[in-house]
């Protein structure tokens, strides 16, 4: 089955198995989520965006990229840049460390990111899971916007948490087993909702700044 006749039968899952996510689905629209093709530097990126805004996650990637050169932004590139280079293009000490022992694991192929697709999502979580600074929510982005898997619902994303407080009326954002709860419904195709979940978010903000909600 093709990628786009998977994803018309999750949405096709989730409209009759959950009545809230039909409305999440029915005020988004169509599914346009775009894989990230290169891994490295997906994961890069993800490094990158941990615990600061999209505007100064971008930025700091437009930055990275000139200083890696013509090439962009490779394993061989960025293994040519120290700390303090890095520091340069407004990455925090920590986070240039996290990038060049990535970058060392990938070079060494203790991280074999061309094969790694291969595996289940629990043994993909496990492999990248050895790189500092990159834990399971990394992983399971990765999951989901690098390899395309259809179910990993990643239950601390704060985005995704606080589509469900909003969406299904929750008082509190949700425990994780509150959360699990609801997304059994949603069950092979958990990344799909969380993808609308995300951009429900989008909407809602929209939908504010327009008066509308």
């Amino acid at each position: 089955m093709s990628r786009t006749a998977k994803i018309q039968a999750a949405i096709e899952h989730l409209r009759a198995a959950d009545p809230v996510m039909n409305g999440i689905i029915d005020d988004v629209g169509a599914f346009a989520m775009r894989l990230e093709k290169d891994r490295y530097t997906m994961l890069v990126r993800s490094i990158i965006s941990q615990q600061i805004s999209t505007g100064a996650a971008r930025s700091i990637r437009m930055r990275l990229v000139e200083l890696a050169g013509p090439d962009g932004i490779t394993p061989t590139n960025l293994s040519r840049l120290s700390v303090d280079d890095l520091r340069t293009a407004g990455i925090s000490m920590q986070k240039a460390r996290y990038l060049l022992d990535l970058t060392g694991k990938v070079m060494a192929e203790e991280l074999q990111l061309k094969s790694i697709g291969r595996y289940s999502d629990a043994e993909v979580i496990e492999r990248l899971t050895i790189v500092k600074g990159i834990g399971k929510w990394t992983a399971q982005m990765f999951l989901i916007f690098s390899l395309g898997r259809l179910d990993v619902y990643p239950h601390d994303d704060l985005g995704v948490r606080t589509a469900i407080q909003r969406r299904y009326a929750l008082e509190t954002l949700p425990a994780p087993k509150t959360g699990h709860e609801i997304a059994a419904l949603w069950r092979p195709y958990a990344s799909v909702a969380s993808w609308y979940c995300w951009q429900s978010l989008e909407h809602d903000k929209r939908a504010a700044a327009n008066g509308k909600r």
